[in-house]
């Protein structure tokens, strides 16, 4: 620092020219996670190998869902087991549950919701009426028809049991981010509505 006239101190002299400003580094973009093949890479690269001229793009797709749909129909079985039902109990009760209250539907909605026919379903009502978790009445507008009606037994084991499904579920998706999950449902969604 230097004196002026008349006592008074300066200030730093600037520099000239001035200094270039130098830009600050951009963050690190980590590296996109490479690939890892999996047991239908396997079997598409075989078939490739073996068959050239073969078209193997929908084995991409197929073989993959196929697989995830074994592995998820193990997770339910299992989250079914935990609370003493067979899969196609569940089917029933779960279609009860969702229709809310007085939690009944009639025995051809519960065929038409559960893809099953009216001889199976007969059977799997008389079964689960046996186990205290449905009950049969008369329809009072119809008396041809039949109401049937969760018990608060069928009830709670409806709950807890899709309580327990959501959870192996989630654990089954947990790989996929939230935006990845949404994507796979809009596509599988597509795809479902295509098939009919």
């Amino acid at each position: 620092m230097t004196a002026r006239a008349g006592g008074e101190a300066a200030g730093p002299v600037p520099q000239w020219p001035p200094s270039p400003r130098v830009p600050p580094e951009p963050p690190l973009t980590p590296p996109e996670p490479a690939e890892v093949p999996d047991e239908v890479d396997g079997i598409v690269t075989a078939w490739q190998r073996e068959l050239p001229g073969l078209d193997v793009a929908p084995l991409h797709v197929l073989s993959r869902i196929s697989r995830i749909a074994r592995r998820l129909d193990r997770a339910r079985r299992g989250a079914f087991a935990a609370h003493g039902l067979e899969p196609w109990e569940f089917d029933v009760l779960a279609a009860l549950r969702r229709a809310g209250k007085p939690y009944e539907r009639t025995p051809s909605e519960l065929v038409a919701e559960t893809l099953s026919t009216s001889g199976t379903m007969t059977n799997r009502l008389v079964r689960l009426e046996g186990r205290g978790l449905i009950t049969r009445n008369r329809d009072p507008n119809d008396r041809r028809s039949a109401r049937v009606r969760l018990t608060p037994a069928g009830r709670s084991a409806a709950e807890a049991t899709i309580t327990t499904l959501a959870g192996h579920e989630r654990d089954l998706l947990a790989s996929l981010s939230a935006a990845q999950r949404d994507d796979l449902a809009a596509l599988l969604r597509t795809l479902l509505v295509a098939l009919g």
